[in-house]
C-alpha cells in the first residue's frame, strides 16, 4: 500500500472519531501504531492552511494530481520551464507540502509523465487500429532546428505529432524513410502532405507517397507580406515625422505672427502632410485586406453564400488577388517585388487543387449512405454549408 493511500486511511479514520487513540485507529485501519503516529504528523506538518484538509480527501488528491499533470505538460514538457520555476510556482500556492517540494523530484515527475504520454499514445493507437478507425492522413512535413535539426512529421486532422527524429540530413531518401515506414506502421496511406517549396518534399508526395502535394499557405502570406510590408510601413513612418514637423512650424509662426501669412502656408502644409497620412494608412489597409482575403480563399466553400467551391475558383481568386496587390504598389509608387509575386503565382495549381481534394474526401464519406440525387443535392447545397 502507498504512502497516500495509508494517509487517505488514517484521514477518514480519524475524521470518523477524532478522539479515539492511535490503538484504535491502527486497528480500524489495519497499520501499525507508528505507521498511524508517523502519518498522523505528516497530516499535522501538513496542514498549516484553512483549505489543507482537502488534500488529504480523496477528491483533493485527485484534483492535485490533475493541477500537477496539467502543470508539467503545459509549462515543462511543451514551453521547456525548468524545475526551480515550477517548484517556485507550487510553493506561492502553497501546496509544495502537499505535492513535494525538491527540484530533483519534479524532474523526476516529468521524466514520469513524458513516458506516461508515450505509452498512452501508443496504446491508443494500437485500439484504433485494432478498431478499425484508420483512413488517409493529411499530413505535414518540416525540419526544425533545436540542438540538433530534427524531421517532424503531423497529421494536421488530429494535431498528432506521427514522427519527430533527429537526423543528419533533410534530403528525399532520409524523408522517404521516415515517413514511410511511420505510414506504414499505422496501415494507413496519405491523402495530402503539407510543406514548404523544398524540392525533396514536393518529391516525397508525388512520388514517395503518390499524393497531393500541398503548399504551406503560412509561408506563402509571409512571403507576399512582408514583400510590401516594410516600404509601406516606411512611407507611413516618414509621412507622420513629417506631419509633426509641419504642425510645430505652425505653432512658431501662429506665436511669431499670427496674423501673418506664413500661418496659412503652414496650415496648407500641415493638411497636406495629414493628407499623405491618410493616404498610405488606407494603403495599409488595402495591403492586409488582401493578405487576409488571399488567407481565406482555400476554404471548400465560399465564405460568402456558403456555395461550393472548385480549384478553377479558387485559382482565378488568387491570381485576382494577387494582381490587385501588385497594381497597389505600382500605383503608390512602391517598389515592385517581382521574385515575391512569382514565388507566390507558382504554387496556384497545388493550393487550389486542395478544394477539389477536400471534396473528393467529403463526397467519399458520404458515399457510404446510399442517398437518393435529391438528397445528394439537398447534402451539397443545404446540410455541408452550415458543417
Amino acid at each position: 500500500m502507498g504512502f497516500w493511500a495509508k494517509s487517505l486511511l488514517s484521514f477518514n479514520a480519524l475524521c470518523a472519531n477524532a478522539t479515539q487513540s492511535m490503538r484504535h485507529v491502527a486497528h480500524q485501519t489495519g497499520l501499525s501504531k507508528s505507521s498511524v503516529h508517523r502519518l498522523t504528523h505528516a497530516m499535522e506538518r501538513r496542514g498549516r492552511h484553512p483549505e489543507s484538509w482537502l488534500w488529504e480527501t480523496e477528491e483533493g488528491r485527485r484534483w492535485l494530481l490533475r493541477l500537477v499533470v496539467a502543470t508539467l505538460s503545459t509549462f515543462s514538457l511543451k514551453r521547456g520551464v525548468g524545475a526551480e520555476t515550477i517548484r517556485a510556482f507550487f510553493v506561492r500556492l502553497p501546496l509544495e507540502r502537499p505535492v513535494g517540494g525538491s527540484p530533483s523530484a519534479w524532474r523526476g515527475f516529468v521524466d514520469v509523465l513524458a513516458q506516461a504520454i508515450l505509452e498512452t499514445a501508443q496504446a491508443w493507437e494500437r485500439e484504433g487500429m485494432a478498431a478499425g478507425e484508420t483512413r488517409p492522413i493529411i499530413g505535414a512535413v518540416d525540419a526544425t532546428f533545436l540542438e540538433r535539426m530534427m524531421l517532424v512529421f503531423m497529421d494536421l486532422g488530429s494535431g498528432s505529432l506521427l514522427c519527430a527524429e533527429v537526423a543528419a540530413d533533410r534530403t528525399y531518401d532520409t524523408w522517404h524513410t521516415l515517413v514511410k515506414a511511420r505510414l506504414e506502421a499505422l496501415g494507413v496511406g496519405g491523402l495530402s502532405l503539407v510543406s514548404d517549396r523544398a524540392k525533396a518534399l514536393i518529391t516525397l508526395a508525388a512520388t514517395g507517397l503518390d499524393c497531393l502535394s500541398r503548399p504551406d499557405v503560412f509561408h506563402l502570406i509571409h512571403d507576399l507580406g512582408t514583400s510590401d510590408a516594410l516600404s509601406i510601413w516606411s512611407r507611413l513612418r516618414q509621412a507622420r515625422q513629417a506631419v509633426r514637423h509641419a504642425q510645430e512650424r505652425l505653432g512658431t509662426c501662429q506665436a511669431s505672427d499670427p496674423g501673418g501669412d506664413g500661418v496659412q502656408q503652414a496650415q496648407a502644409l500641415v493638411e497636406a502632410r495629414e493628407a499623405e497620412v491618410t493616404r498610405w494608412e488606407s494603403v495599409h489597409r488595402a495591403s492586409r485586406h488582401h493578405l487576409e482575403h488571399l488567407a481565406l480563399m482555400g476554404h471548400p466553400g465560399h465564405l460568402c453564400g456558403s456555395t461550393r467551391q472548385r480549384s478553377a475558383d479558387v485559382a482565378y481568386q488568387w491570381r485576382a488577388e494577387i494582381m490587385a496587390m501588385a497594381t497597389l504598389g505600382e500605383t503608390h509608387g512602391l517598389p515592385v517585388k517581382k521574385q515575391a509575386l512569382n514565388k507566390v503565382r507558382r504554387p496556384l495549381s497545388g493550393l487550389s487543387a486542395v478544394v477539389d481534394c477536400g471534396w473528393q474526401r467529403v463526397w467519399h464519406d458520404v458515399q457510404q449512405v446510399a442517398l437518393t440525387p435529391m438528397w445528394t443535392r439537398w447534402v451539397e447545397e443545404l446540410l455541408l454549408p452550415l458543417m
